[in-house]
C-alpha cells in the first residue's frame, strides 16, 4: 500500500486544525513574520439583545478552511488575477478574555493589534461583538492618521448609556473622539436604530458621512467612493448584520434591508484602489443562529477576497 505522506499531504478543507485560511498558527506575539496576522477577538459582554459573538472567531476560522485547498492563491477569472498568491498570512490565535471584565478583556485584544502593527504587518480582528473595534482603534495612536469605514446596519454612535461607555452600540461614538480618527463613513446605516436622532447630529458634527444602504444604490458604487477620502489609510470594520439577513441570519441584531454580497465587496476592492486599508476587523457573527453555516461562510469569504485585494 502507497504511504500518502511520501508525496505530501493532499491537506483538504476538512483536514487538520482550523486557523484561518489553514495559515500558519504563531502563538508568539513578538515573532510575528507575515504580511497579514488574524487575531480572534471572542468578547461578547456588550452585547444589548441576542449574544453569543463570542463564537464568531470559531466559526469564521472553520468556514475558512473551506476556501483552503492546498494550492497557491486564489483565481478570479472575472479579474484573471490569483490573490493571496504569496501572501505571508498567520493566525496569531485569540486575546484572552476575561470574563465580565470588560476594560481588561478590551485591553488584551489592544495588545494583540499593537503587536501585529508593531512586525509590519495587517491586522485583521474576528469578533466578538462591535465593541472589540474600540481596542482595535486604540492601538493605532501611534500609527495615525486613518480614516474610518464602517460597514453596517447600525450607526453604534451612543456616547454613554446608563454608564456603559464601551458596549456595542458605543465604538464610532469612541473612534470619533480619537484625534488620529480623521473622519467616518458609515455605510448600510438603516431602519430603526439604537442610536437617537442626537447622536446621528453628534456623528455628522464629528465628521461622518452616513449612508444608507438605498442609498449607496442610489449613487452606485463609484458615487460612494467618490464621498471616502482618497489617498489615505483607512480603517475597515464590518459587522455583519451590514449584509441582509437573508444571507447572514447568524448575527445577534439583525436588519432587513442589507447588503448582498458583492455590493461590499466591489465597495472594498475600490477603497483598495484609492487608499491603503491598514486595518480591519470583522465583528457580530454570532454561529449559533447560523443554522446552515452561511453566515459564517460569507464571513471568511469577504474577508479574504478583501485580503487578497489589499495585498495584490
Amino acid at each position: 500500500m502507497t504511504n500518502s505522506y511520501d508525496k505530501g499531504r493532499l491537506n483538504l478543507p476538512f483536514v487538520g486544525i482550523s486557523t484561518f485560511g489553514k495559515s500558519p498558527y504563531q502563538p508568539d506575539w513578538e515573532a510575528i513574520d507575515a504580511d497579514v496576522a488574524i487575531l480572534g477577538a471572542p468578547y461578547d459582554f456588550g452585547t444589548q439583545f441576542r449574544a453569543g459573538a463570542r463564537f464568531g472567531p470559531r466559526a469564521i476560522r472553520e468556514a475558512s478552511t473551506l476556501f483552503s485547498f492546498g494550492h497557491a492563491g486564489a483565481y478570479d477569472h472575472e479579474d484573471d488575477v490569483t490573490y493571496l498568491e504569496g501572501v505571508r498570512m498567520v493566525d496569531i490565535g485569540d486575546a484572552d478574555i476575561i470574563h465580565t471584565d470588560t476594560l481588561q478583556s478590551h485591553a488584551n485584544i489592544e495588545t494583540g493589534v499593537r503587536a501585529i502593527l508593531k512586525a509590519g504587518a495587517l491586522p485583521v480582528v474576528l469578533g466578538g461583538d462591535h465593541s472589540i473595534n474600540i481596542p482595535c482603534i486604540n492601538a493605532f495612536s501611534d500609527f495615525g492618521p486613518i480614516h474610518l469605514v464602517q460597514i453596517d446596519a447600525h450607526l453604534d454612535f451612543v456616547d454613554e448609556r446608563h454608564g456603559v461607555r464601551y458596549g456595542h452600540g458605543n465604538p464610532m461614538r469612541r473612534a470619533a473622539e480619537k484625534p488620529y480618527v480623521t473622519g467616518l463613513s458609515q455605510i448600510g446605516i438603516r431602519n430603526v436604530s439604537s442610536t437617537a436622532k442626537q447622536g446621528y447630529d453628534d456623528a455628522r458634527a464629528m465628521g461622518s458621512d452616513i449612508l444608507s444602504v438605498r442609498q449607496l444604490r442610489a449613487l452606485g458604487i463609484d458615487g460612494v467612493l467618490a464621498r471616502i477620502p482618497a489617498g489615505v489609510n483607512y480603517y475597515v470594520t464590518i459587522d455583519i448584520d451590514g449584509f441582509d439577513p437573508s444571507i447572514a441570519p447568524g448575527t445577534g441584531t439583525p436588519s432587513h434591508g442589507g447588503f448582498i454580497y458583492y455590493e461590499v465587496l466591489e465597495l472594498l476592492a475600490g477603497l483598495v484602489k484609492q487608499g491603503k486599508v491598514v486595518g480591519v476587523d470583522l465583528v457580530e457573527v454570532a454561529p449559533d443562529y447560523d443554522h446552515t453555516g452561511t453566515t459564517a461562510i460569507l464571513a471568511a469569504q469577504i474577508l479574504l477576497n478583501f485580503i487578497g485585494r489589499i495585498k495584490a
